[in-house]
């Protein structure tokens, strides 16, 4: 396994970058399903354009006005908290690098470097302004195409997702919850994370941010979904080259002889929670080197194989399926059957009795699935109503 992109080019290439220890290899994974996301976001919406089913939407907006006390506020935090780790992360390097997530969460930090990049950001910002500031700033008309959403739509997919994700695993284990308040310095933040929490949260924000840009929101969700459904497979890779445990419960059978012994059965050596017992093997990573005593199933491939496969088959079924709504509704059916029978062997904590978080989701989006499937059909189908009165 390895915890950040540092120990896999330390092991792979023999590059030694300890700067690269602050990117968490789950969390590269995760950023590169967004930026999958965000690419079939875009070209599935060019196309619905070019169908003419996605229309253009005009907006008033204001021109040449002058920075505002808020915008130079922002600025201002924003770089102070980049000058505050920065400059103590270069005068401190060996130990900043040495345990990275806690010294991002720690009070650690340069006032003089986050007091100068902040006033040079808030600066920076009042100066753009006034490069297009009016004597009388003026009302224009902005002429904005769906895709050109695409990229906001991703970002509030992640800060929402992200969210979500924390909310909904702090749900399942308030103990973590309390530890987190008690000590906000460890690393509450950056462990434990569930992606149906992300789905959920960022769902519903992405869907009113349609709403309010003029987007149809079953012809915007239709776009999204298959993408939605990559990033995920996507974001499972993360999960299994960090070893973050969302691995499956322990497998002591012997593999079959038509699949490979990794793919059936696995120890997760340095997985980057430290869980197990101490790692004889190499690569051995300090801070990392554990193993798990007993081989488990690696759940996050199934899960990355099985959601990529079925990326495919949404992208292939976009163009056939021509009533909106329905990709998304078919989404929310194969994922959600694909979780239910996955969470048979995977190790997770109880929720509801002995059903787990997961599987009560899981179960929902198969419901909520196969109803709107079935409700937007008839819909579709029903037939047209006069609405001219008798005479």
């Amino acid at each position: 396994m390895y915890p950040t992109i540092y120990h896999a080019l330390l092991d792979l290439t023999g590059l030694d970058l300890p700067f690269l220890r602050f990117l968490n290899s789950f969390g590269f994974f995760v950023a590169l399903a967004f930026v999958f996301a965000s690419w079939t976001l875009g070209l599935e919406l060019r196309r619905k354009e070019g169908l003419g089913l996605l229309q253009p939407v005009t907006r008033k907006v204001t021109v040449g006005l002058q920075a505002t006390p808020g915008e130079l506020i922002w600025s201002g935090l924003l770089g102070f908290l980049l000058g505050w780790k920065g400059l103590h992360l270069v005068l401190h390097f060996a130990e900043s690098t040495a345990d990275p997530q806690g010294f991002l969460l720690s009070s650690k930090g340069n006032f003089i470097g986050g007091v100068l990049v902040g006033c040079f950001l808030a600066w920076r910002t009042w100066r753009e302004k006034q490069k297009t500031r009016l004597a009388e700033p003026r009302t224009e008309e902005l002429r904005m195409l769906p895709h050109d959403h695409a990229g906001n739509i991703t970002m509030v997919a992640a800060l929402w997702g992200l969210i979500g994700a924390k909310a909904f695993h702090w749900l399942e284990n308030p103990d973590e919850f309390l530890s987190f308040i008690k000590d906000p310095g460890g690393d509450g933040v950056f462990s434990g994370l569930t992606m149906y929490g992300g789905l959920i949260v960022a769902g519903f924000m992405v869907i009113r941010y349609f709403r309010n840009n003029g987007i149809p929101v079953w012809e915007g969700a239709d776009s999204a979904a298959p993408g939605v459904m990559l990033a995920y497979g996507v974001g499972r890779i993360g999960c299994q080259v960090s070893g973050d445990g969302d691995w499956g419960i322990v497998n002591n059978a012997p593999a079959p002889g038509w699949i490979p012994d990794w793919l059936w059965s696995y120890t997760y050596p340095n997985n980057v929670n430290g869980v197990g017992i101490p790692y004889t093997g190499t690569p051995c990573f300090e801070g990392y080197c554990t193993v798990l005593p007993e081989p488990v199933f690696p759940t996050p491939i199934y899960e990355s194989i099985v959601c990529i496969g079925f990326f495919f088959l949404l992208w292939a079924l976009r163009k056939r399926i021509t009533t909106p709504g329905i990709i998304f509704f078919t989404f929310l059916l194969l994922n959600g059957i694909e979780r239910f029978f996955i969470e048979k062997i995977r190790v997770n904590v109880a929720f509801a009795g002995s059903w787990t978080q997961a599987e009560v989701i899981s179960l929902g989006l198969v419901i909520v699935g196969i109803a709107g499937i079935i409700w937007l059909r008839r819909k579709d189908h029903s037939p047209a109503i006069d609405a001219t009165p008798d005479n």
